[in-house]
């Protein structure tokens, strides 16, 4: 058989967030956010995963920033070639939603003879480089910043919309003209986000219009764009024909079709506003719509990436690649989408569609992409590594395992993995359904495979039990949640009778004694409830080789440091609680297996009347004074943030001790008045109180702050506070009296799950 691309095995290709794009004066290079700048050693992390090909940035802004003839290739020189040294190609973009070096603009005549040059002195640079993009998504980034504003130059203008666009298609005909000059075999690579509208018939011409628009990158490089086009009529009205037709007579078919495509890539579009946060609406001049993700209001619903590439074959007829598969969500849901692109990638090559390539995007996340990059106030989304660790070395997570998995065939995939994501579930939904006007078929819904071992969970009747339930029913992993009737943690006998009754692939004790000053009376009681139902699970667990999870406190400590405590200072309780937390993490630890103790503090959660935040609301509501202590610092602790991040610990196979609090230390009463303040409650009604003077049983260390030497890998304490009001400040009205929350025994209602959350 010959060798060609649709003969070859799919090949994993991978690629990091790189763009360079510009606001105002402000440059946001990603490259150098993410740390890649100065860790070369990233690139053997890439490679090791398995992939073949590696996007990878030799940006004009980056080589020739003050001038188009000087050029410093130091940084690329050194990266390139350690790529090859490591057997990878690597496919070299020029322009990453950038608008070139602060001497030119995609709506001047110089951007696309300038790329160009710069495309030369690469290739003359770099002759044995195969594959290039030289400008990665040419209609994405000309909408981004000529139609819409975002980046520079700022303009929100059609025909410079169109210029930005035939600009940047006229900069990769002559990139790859210069290139193929050095080696004529250079492949182009053209990316593309591809997506797709649905709508309402009332604005079934605006999804047209986009569902045309959509194909304008590769029709402009195959020479499409000619009389009889959707939109030749367009560029003529604008004065824009010849320079489309000097295109269609001199085409740069791409060698590789690349399909970029996202979540969001696929639009609802609702003529009816009501129905639609007001962020959502726009318009187009004649009609005012919502614009939403179709995945969350369209039923059936998108058409999904499998039937986006049948479309992109059907039309082109050429070779094609997923060039970016990446999703910000938990970590299940990541792996998950990966592994359905590269499942849909086979299911295509068997039917004929030669699919060269599925590409792991932002392989070491990014920051300030939910704020289009507009901002630098870093937000960092997590990819296939975690650059959330206190020395700044990307962490790998379970994604890279998986991606690994994919690209060798070694190695037990995620027993997570074998799920549908989200966006094929009933909870995909947070708008009215809405059948659309084009009858398309979509992505069925599916539901879970209940056959897969199970999560287990201890503790069914509390808090943070019922918590990981919920965040399982969210996230869609199968669970059982026991009670002392299934599993009695005080019964070795009992706990391996039901792990080898359930069989689960980990174990989760939220179980124990909770009540820290009635230990004061019940020592013994404590002991066994915290220290030998924990070690009873975790030797049940290392007998078995299944990952336990369980969970400790700050009051292992007795508060006299003066900074937060690390995971490598010793305990010291003051109370028999702590004492019993202590003792449990020492016997976990000893067990062996995968244990992870996860050290916490100070929960606070809208969806539980018994927490410190409900309780203060509660009361203040009521006109009743509050009364905290003003010397006792802790960390508030979100627990939807806890209960998500500590999953994603045990997903990614983390052991060991750790500590997981939102970031931030202040007072109880300090707390107090700061959930005051986001409930709309007067603060004034919080009375801030020694400790000496609670009448508390149990002593408290005065500083109980939790820090960590493996990095801060949960959300501040503000933004969570944030999060808490947003769900819980209609419950606390003054004018409700007690409050609807304190009438609800089962805890205030859980909000819309949300499966974009990450940590």
């Amino acid at each position: 058989m010959t060798d060609t691309a649709e003969t070859r095995p799919l090949e994993l290709w991978g690629g990091h967030e790189c763009t360079v794009n510009r606001v105002g004066d402000q440059w946001f290079d990603q490259t150098v956010r993410t740390g890649h700048e100065h860790r070369p050693e990233d690139l053997d992390r890439f490679a090791e995963m398995g992939i073949k090909a590696l996007r990878y940035p030799v940006l004009w802004e980056r080589v020739s920033p003050e001038r188009p003839d000087r050029h410093d290739w130091r940084w690329s020189d050194e990266r390139l070639h350690r790529i090859r040294d490591l057997g990878v190609r690597p496919i070299a973009g020029l322009t990453h939603h950038g608008s070139g070096p602060k001497y030119t603009s995609m709506v001047e005549d110089s951007f696309a003879t300038g790329l160009a040059l710069h495309a030369a002195a690469v290739a003359e640079r770099y002759p044995w480089v195969e594959a290039y993009t030289p400008v990665n998504e040419p209609l994405t980034t000309s909408r981004f910043s000529a139609l819409y504003g975002h980046w520079y130059p700022h303009l929100r203008d059609e025909a410079a919309w169109w210029l930005a666009l035939l600009n940047q298609i006229d900069a990769t005909r002559l990139a790859m003209r210069a290139i193929r000059r050095v080696n004529p075999a250079a492949q182009l690579i053209q990316t593309e986000d591809l997506g797709h509208t649905l709508s309402t018939p009332e604005l079934a011409s605006q999804a047209e219009f986009e569902n045309q628009r959509r194909w304008l990158t590769w029709d402009l490089l195959t020479g499409r764009v000619t009389p009889g086009h959707y939109f030749w009529r367009r560029l003529e009205s604008l004065g824009l024909a010849d320079r489309a037709r000097a295109i269609a007579d001199d085409p740069c078919p791409p060698d590789v079709v690349g399909v970029n495509h996202y979540l969001t890539s696929e639009r609802f579009l609702d003529h009816r506003l009501p129905r639609y946060p007001e962020h959502t609406h726009g318009d187009n001049g004649q009609q005012r719509y919502a614009d939403v993700e179709a995945v969350r209001v369209a039923d059936p619903g998108p058409l999904g990436l499998e039937r986006l590439l049948e479309q992109t074959w059907a039309r082109y007829g050429l070779p094609m690649a997923v060039t970016e598969s990446h999703n910000g969500c938990t970590r299940e849901e990541q792996m998950r989408w990966v592994h359905e692109a590269w499942e849909s990638a086979h299911r295509l090559r068997r039917r004929g569609v030669p699919i060269q390539a599925v590409t792991a995007w932002a392989l070491l996340g990014g920051y300030d992409w939910n704020r289009l990059l507009t901002a630098a106030v870093g937000e960092y989304e997590p990819g296939p590594f975690d650059l959330r660790s206190a020395d700044g070395a990307p962490r790998p997570t379970a994604i890279v395992s998986t991606l690994r998995t994919l690209a060798t065939g070694e190695g037990e995939p995620s027993p997570v993995l074998g799920q549908p994501g989200w966006w094929r579930r009933e909870i995909r939904y947070v708008y009215p359904r809405v059948k659309p006007a084009q009858k398309l078929g979509g992505v069925p819904t599916a539901e879970l495979d209940e056959t897969r071992p199970p999560l287990l969970i201890t503790g069914a009747t509390g808090t943070l039990g019922r918590a990981f339930a919920h965040a399982c029913d969210v996230r869609g992993i199968p669970y059982r949640l026991t009670d002392r009737r299934t599993l009695a943690l005080d019964d070795p006998a009992s706990v391996r009778a039901a792990l080898k009754s359930l069989q689960p692939w980990a174990v989760i004790n939220t179980a124990g004694w909770v009540r820290v000053d009635e230990a004061e009376q019940d020592p013994d009681g404590c002991i066994r409830a915290n220290a030998d139902g924990a070690a009873n699970l975790a030797e049940a667990c290392a007998e078995t080789d299944t990952p336990f999870l369980t969970f400790s406190s700050d009051l292992v400590f007795d508060g006299r440091r003066d900074r937060p405590y690390l995971e490598s200072d010793a305990p010291s309780p003051l109370n028999v609680y702590g004492r019993s937390k202590a003792e449990a993490e020492r016997r976990v630890l000893l067990a062996g297996g995968r244990p992870l103790v996860v050290r916490t503090a100070a929960f606070f959660s809208p969806y539980d009347p018994h927490n410190f935040a409900v309780w203060v609301g509660r009361e203040l509501a009521a006109g009743r004074p509050v009364r905290a202590a003003s010397d006792c610092v802790v960390s508030p602790t979100y627990v939807p943030d806890l209960v998500s991040t500590s999953l994603n610990h045990l997903i990614d196979g983390e052991t060991g001790l750790r500590h997981l609090a939102n970031a931030g230390a202040l007072s109880w009463a300090e707390f107090a008045i700061r959930v005051a303040g986001a409930l709309g409650l007067d603060p004034a009604g919080v009375q801030p109180t020694p400790a000496k003077d609670m009448g508390w049983p149990a002593e408290r260390p005065a500083y109980a702050a939790l820090g960590t030497s493996f990095g801060q890998r949960m959300r501040s304490f503000d933004a969570a506070l944030q999060t808490f009001a947003e769900h819980a400040r209609s419950e606390f009205a003054p004018d409700k009296g007690e409050g609807r929350a304190a009438k609800r025994g089962s805890g205030l209602r859980g909000d819309r799950a949300t499966p974009a959350a990450t940590g």
